[in-house]
C-alpha cells in the first residue's frame, strides 16, 4: 500500500469553506478503485490545521486520483484559502492494523 499525508493550514475565514470543499473531495476519492482510505482530519486545538490521510493500493492509484475532476476542482478552490504551502509525504506500509 501507498500512503500520503497532507498538512494544511487555512486562513481562519476559510476553515467551514475549506471543509466543505475537503468533504466534497473525500466523498468522491473514496469511489476510486485504487484508493483504500481517505480521511479529512482537523486538528482540535487549531482548527484552521487539518491533515488528509490517503492510502492507495500503489502510487498510482495517487496519480490517478490527481487526474480526476474532483481533485482539481478541490485544488483549485482550496488553493486561495491556504495560509502556508501545503507539505505532503509519502509514506510506504510496514503494518497496516485495524
Amino acid at each position: 500500500m501507498f500512503i500520503y499525508i497532507v498538512n494544511i493550514k487555512v486562513l481562519p475565514e476559510y476553515v467551514e469553506r475549506f471543509k466543505a470543499e475537503s468533504l466534497e473531495n473525500a466523498a468522491n476519492t473514496v469511489k476510486e478503485s485504487k484508493n483504500i482510505r481517505f480521511d479529512v482530519l482537523q486538528q482540535e486545538d487549531d482548527a484552521a490545521k487539518f491533515v488528509l490521510y490517503e492510502v492507495y493500493t500503489d502510487e498510482s492509484g495517487l496519480e490517478e486520483h490527481k487526474k480526476t475532476e474532483h481533485y482539481n476542482k478541490w485544488k483549485t478552490n482550496v488553493d486561495p484559502m491556504m495560509a502556508e504551502k501545503r507539505v505532503a509525504v509519502k509514506f510506504t506500509e510496514l503494518f497496516f492494523g485495524k
